[in-house]
């Protein structure tokens, strides 16, 4: 399954008084493995920065004001994203920025049914304790030290590593990759497959062993089942 993990930079916390979008960043994976396909755009927000603002993110009006507006970056922004589910961390407030611009330009909103929020996903799986981005990478061991200031595409990066860990699926990768890497070993006759350490107990007795032989013995040379019978060598050894 396609899904995009996305993150913005605002000029604030409310587009309804004003604010602005000025970054956005995105980043392809499927089956909750990343595929390398990103998108990230400046936008010039049309406005001043405050200071809380640029504090946050280090982009200033001078570095804005002379990137693309955002109608001229929207069409390739819904192409990147499709019609893909949208991993966000505190989706509310992700979207509602995204859609007072799509509103701006007379597009179509995106849908919240789309919306995959992390933040609600890490409060159900960490109740009682922040659960920040920071926060996520630390707990997840997740490397997070180049973070010096919010970046869009940075910021998406890391969400999704802390995505993969919050639904459980990077356990599951590692057995699949291990499962890859052992048939490919075996088919190429390096080594051998997985053994047990100690082989399951026998479900039928020697008896039954005796009396299957027997059987088999009336069917002469010719009969299938005398290719399944071990050698003789085999049994002495077995039972030795």
């Amino acid at each position: 399954m396609r899904e995009i993990v996305l993150d913005t930079e605002t000029t604030g916390l409310d587009p309804l008084r004003g604010d602005r979008l000025v970054e956005i960043g995105c980043v392809e994976i499927f089956n909750r493995m990343p595929t390398g396909q990103s998108f990230h755009v400046y936008i010039n927000p049309e406005r001043d920065m405050p200071a809380e603002a640029f504090a946050v993110h280090g982009l200033s009006s001078e570095f804005l004001a002379t990137k693309p507006l955002f109608h001229e970056i929207a069409d390739e922004f819904l192409a990147f994203i499709g019609d893909a589910p949208l991993v966000i961390h505190n989706a509310s407030f992700d979207i509602g920025f995204i859609n007072a611009e799509l509103d701006r330009i007379k597009r179509a909103a995106i849908p919240r049914e789309r919306l995959v929020d992390t933040l609600l996903l890490a409060r159900r799986k960490h109740p009682g304790v922040s659960n920040r981005l920071d926060d996520l990478c630390s707990r997840y061991a997740i490397d997070n030290s180049h973070r010096t200031k919010h970046g869009a595409l940075l910021d998406a990066e890391l969400l999704a590593e802390v995505y993969v860990d919050l639904v459980g699926a990077r356990q599951s990768q590692l057995l699949l990759a291990s499962d890859a890497q052992e048939i490919r070993v075996s088919a190429a006759g390096d080594a051998p497959r997985r053994q047990r350490l100690e082989p399951l107990a026998p479900r039928i007795s020697e008896a039954e062993r005796e009396a299957h032989r027997a059987f088999i013995a009336t069917m002469g040379d010719k009969a299938i089942w005398n290719e399944y019978l071990p050698a003789p060598a085999a049994v002495a050894a077995a039972q030795a």
